[in-house]
C-alpha cells in the first residue's frame, strides 16, 4: 500500500471509530435506564433505597411481581388488559384507516385533494395535548366521557399514519398493477383489499407499530378523559400508584416491577416485526 493510500485511508478509518463511539454511546444512553429499572423491579423496598441496587444480591424479583398483581385487589391486570386493548386493537383499526386514506390521496383524484392533504400535513404539526380539551368537550357533550370509547375513538385518526399511507402507497403499488385488476373487471374496493392491501403489508406493519407505541404511551389523554380506575390503561395507572408512594412506600417497588412489565409488549412488537418494519421504513427510497 503507497503512502498516499494509507493517508486516504486514516480519515475513514478515524471517521468509522468516531461514528462507532458516538453509536455505543448512544446505544448505553439509551439502556442504562432499561438496565436500572431491571435491577431495581428484582430488589425488595430495603434494597432498593440503599447503595445494593446495582448488586445481584437480594433477588426478589418473583415477589415483586406476586405483590405487583395483588396490590389493590389485582388493578394492575385490568390496567394491562386495558392497554393491550386500547393499543393493538385501536393500533390495528388506526392502522387501517391510516393507510386507506393516504392510498386514497395518492391513487385518486377528486376537488381540493393537495388543499385536503395540507391539512393533514398541518394536523401532524398539532401537539396531541392541546386536543385533549376539545376532545373532552366533545366527549362530554356526546356522554361518553370516563368510558372506553372516549379514549379508544380518539387513537384511531392519526394524520402521520395518512402521511405515511400515502408515501407507502406512492411507494409500493403501481399504478399499472391497478389498471390491470380494473381492466380485468374487479372493482375498486375488490382491487384495494385483493391486491394493493397485500402490496401495503410492510407500510401496515410500520404504521401500526408507531400507533402501538404513541397509543401505549398515552398519558394524558385518559387523565383527562376518565375517573374510573378500572378503566385505566397501564401508564395512568402506575401514575395514581407513583403519587400514592410518597404516603405508602410499599408502592414503589410495584410501580419499578410495573414500568418493566409495561416495557415488555413494546420490545416485544418491534422484534416480532422488525422485519416489515425496516422495509417498510425504506418504501420509496428507490423510487
Amino acid at each position: 500500500m503507497s503512502a498516499m493510500d494509507s493517508t486516504l485511508l486514516r480519515p475513514r478509518l478515524l471517521g468509522r471509530a468516531t461514528v462507532n463511539v458516538v453509536v455505543a454511546i448512544s446505544a448505553l444512553y439509551t439502556l442504562l435506564p432499561v438496565l436500572w429499572l431491571l435491577l431495581a423491579a428484582s430488589k425488595s423496598r430495603d434494597a432498593l433505597f440503599s447503595s445494593s441496587i446495582l448488586s445481584f444480591s437480594d433477588f426478589s424479583l418473583v415477589q415483586n411481581l406476586k405483590d405487583l398483581f395483588a396490590m389493590d385487589g389485582g388493578l394492575y391486570g385490568r390496567w394491562y388488559g386495558n392497554s393491550l386493548l386500547y393499543a393493538v386493537l385501536g393500533a390495528a383499526l388506526g392502522a387501517l384507516i391510516s393507510v386507506g386514506s393516504g392510498y386514497a390521496f395518492d391513487k385518486y383524484h377528486f376537488r381540493h385533494k393537495e388543499k385536503l392533504f395540507g391539512l393533514v400535513l398541518a394536523a401532524v404539526m398539532v401537539p396531541q395535548t392541546v386536543l385533549a380539551l376539545p376532545l373532552y368537550l366533545i366527549a362530554s357533550e356526546t356522554g361518553v366521557v370516563n368510558t372506553f370509547w372516549s379514549v379508544f375513538i380518539p387513537v384511531l385518526f392519526n394524520p402521520f399514519g395518512v402521511y405515511l399511507g400515502r408515501i407507502f402507497a406512492q411507494g409500493y403499488v403501481p399504478d399499472e398493477v391497478l389498471e390491470a385488476a380494473r381492466v380485468d373487471g374487479a372493482g375498486e374496493l375488490t382491487t384495494y383489499v385483493r391486491v394493493s392491501l397485500r402490496m401495503l403489508g410492510p407500510g401496515l406493519v410500520t404504521v401500526f407499530l408507531f400507533q402501538l407505541t404513541a397509543i401505549w404511551n398515552n398519558f394524558f389523554l385518559p387523565m383527562v378523559m376518565l375517573s374510573n380506575q378500572d378503566l385505566y390503561p397501564v401508564s395512568l395507572g402506575l401514575y395514581q400508584w407513583n403519587s400514592q408512594a410518597s404516603v405508602s412506600p410499599e408502592y414503589y417497588p410495584v410501580v419499578i416491577t410495573g414500568s418493566l412489565l409495561a416495557v415488555l409488549p413494546l420490545i416485544l412488537a418491534f422484534v416480532l416485526l422488525q422485519r416489515f418494519w425496516r422495509s417498510g421504513l425504506t418504501a420509496g427510497a428507490v423510487k
